[in-house]
């Protein structure tokens, strides 16, 4: 449609540059080789990663990503971090998780930056990843956490779904893309059921954007654009209004769901309320247990004692205990020492 107005795309590329930045500050203050025993890539000095076996994304630890801000419901409900729900859409988990995201992020976020302006899309960018991390904290056990722009990314795709529903008179060859980006969004739903993947944050993600698609997307239906830009002789019976019925029903809709949603959710949230109390089955759409994985995180816990330079870790679990030769270790140190005897 020639008559719409191209946008410059620099917010998208902005806030790409601003989860890189983050992760290079994560990766500064794990400082692997003076917090853990061992390290993948040393060479990077402290920007070296935690061990596959704790970390296989080649990134920091837990207790790294927990302490710049990680979604953790504990620490939101009990001690009123609520800030979190925004803070953890801009932490990755590791190199792998981060390039995924900024790819998709890229890919997306530029084209529809270009048709529809920065401020709408950001919006949209930052609505979508606050709303997954409000489903992700009603559903996800209170001994994990959950990292990484990956709602903000299911957001745009949701809003992308959208814009196309509402606006699908001005589009040519509609029903191929319709069907080519139902298919994208399923498909990457799908890698959520796997363990370790926050798929309620992907869900509440794409949720959030599909409806805001509704809100902010919304365009000028095609007779009305003719007929703007039509000559003086064009014919005034011809007259439509800007926008069809079903636009503006499903703009409504939209908005009061939204409204709705974004409210119940965060009441429940404050409020302590687990989810999964109330919706038995919903767990599946995060992980579904096959003979080969487990989606029950296994709890670890040892038992510590120093004397001098000497620590003795014993697992809580299987009994197994090691000496270690090591002065004032931290916190992060002894988790991993308990992660590799309780392994």
């Amino acid at each position: 449609m020639k008559h719409f107005k191209k946008w410059i795309s620099w917010l998208i590329p902005l806030f790409v540059i601003a989860n890189v930045i983050v992760f290079i500050i994560t990766m500064y203050v794990n400082d692997c080789p003076n917090n853990s025993v061992s390290c993948i890539a040393r060479i990077f000095g402290r920007f070296s990663f935690q061990p596959f076996h704790e970390n296989p994304l080649l990134g920091p630890s837990l207790l790294t990503l927990r302490s710049m801000g990680a979604l953790d419901v504990d620490k939101v409900v009990n001690k009123h971090q609520g800030w979190r729900l925004i803070t953890c859409m801009w932490l990755h988990g590791g190199v792998f998780h981060i390039l995924a995201n900024m790819f998709g992020i890229l890919l997306i976020g530029i084209r529809l930056e270009q048709d529809f302006g920065f401020v709408l899309i950001g919006l949209l960018y930052l609505i979508s990843g606050f709303g997954g991390s409000l489903l992700s904290a009603l559903f996800i056990q209170k001994s994990l956490i959950s990292v990484g722009a990956s709602s903000a990314l299911f957001g745009l795709l949701g809003g992308m779904l959208s814009e196309l529903i509402t606006n699908w008179s001005i589009y040519d060859k509609r029903l191929g893309a319709l069907l080519t980006l139902v298919s994208i969004i399923v498909i990457n739903l799908a890698v959520g059921i796997f363990p370790h993947v926050d798929n309620f944050a992907h869900i509440g993600g794409f949720l959030s954007g599909f409806l805001l698609g509704f809100v902010f997307l919304i365009r000028p239906q095609f007779g009305w654009i003719k007929q703007r830009y039509a000559t003086s002789s064009y014919s005034p019976a011809l007259v439509k209004s800007k926008f069809k019925i079903y636009q503006c029903i499903s703009w409504f809709l939209a908005l009061i769901l939204l409204i709705v949603g974004f409210t119940v959710g965060l009441v429940a949230l404050l409020n302590g309320v687990d989810a999964n109390d109330h919706c038995s089955w919903c767990h599946y759409l995060s992980c579904i247990p096959t003979s080969k994985w487990s989606c029950n995180p296994k709890n670890i816990s040892c038992l510590t004692g120093q004397i001098g330079n000497q620590l003795n870790v014993t697992c809580s679990s299987n009994g197994k205990s090691i000496l270690y030769y090591m002065q004032n270790p931290t916190s992060s140190k002894i988790s991993e020492l308990c992660y590799q005897i309780c392994s």
